[in-house]
């Protein structure tokens, strides 16, 4: 399985050979730096550690520094492990960069989506709003909220509350193209999160 993080730079659009306008999400794709490995004599699973975006020193705290220390690398913001078949393959302070995929893969990414605070059932979960004259009185209002004979609220019910915030994962979307120079790749469609926010690109899973 091939998998990288990145930092979600915006949207724009390419146009494709044959001339049609795709929609596509530019992500600076590392470099990331492999921390450390797991194996299975020492571990129980093969996999590997690996950090991105590179931090000033006095930024990172005793332990994390000795962490860092031992991979003989810098300290680095982000710290993700990923499971991979063949851990003893890679070495410590590897760089893994953006030309790990190529064109046409299928991958999926995972991100953190946008907090939008408290809101409504309207905004929500999509729900009507009442008629909105004056002598209505019922307008952003939650509707019905259950039976009369449970005198109780159904677990589940769609309710005023916390929207946003939450780790999302978008699959399948095809990569249009991969900027070795600058490790920027191109995926088409939308990704979750705001700009500058961390993003995890993995081979699909249902490709």
């Amino acid at each position: 399985m091939k998998a990288i993080l990145g930092k979600k730079i915006g949207m724009t659009q390419m146009f494709s050979p044959d001339g049609k306008v795709v929609p596509v999400t530019v992500i600076e794709a590392g470099p990331c730096v492999v921390v450390q490995r797991k194996t299975t004599d020492n571990d129980g699973y093969e996999a590997i550690q690996v950090g991105f975006d590179e931090i000033k020193e006095v930024r990172a705290n005793k332990p994390q520094k000795g962490h860092f220390a031992k991979a003989n690398v810098k300290p680095m913001r982000y710290l993700r492990e990923f499971k991979v078949d063949n851990a003893g393959e890679y070495e410590l302070g590897q760089e893994l960069k953006a030309d790990v995929f190529a064109v046409g893969d299928i991958v999926d990414v995972t991100g953190k989506s946008k907090g939008k605070g408290f809101q409504g059932p309207i905004k929500r979960h999509g729900q009507s709003r009442g008629p909105m004259a004056h002598g209505s009185k019922y307008h952003r209002r939650t509707g019905s909220l259950g039976a009369m004979g449970n005198n109780r609220v159904f677990i589940g019910h769609k309710l005023p509350g916390r929207m946003g915030g939450l780790k999302v994962t978008v699959q399948n979307l095809e990569i249009v193209k991969v900027d070795t120079e600058r490790n920027l790749i191109l995926v088409k469609g939308a990704i979750p999160g705001a700009k500058k926010s961390l993003v995890t690109i993995k081979s699909a899973v249902k490709a």
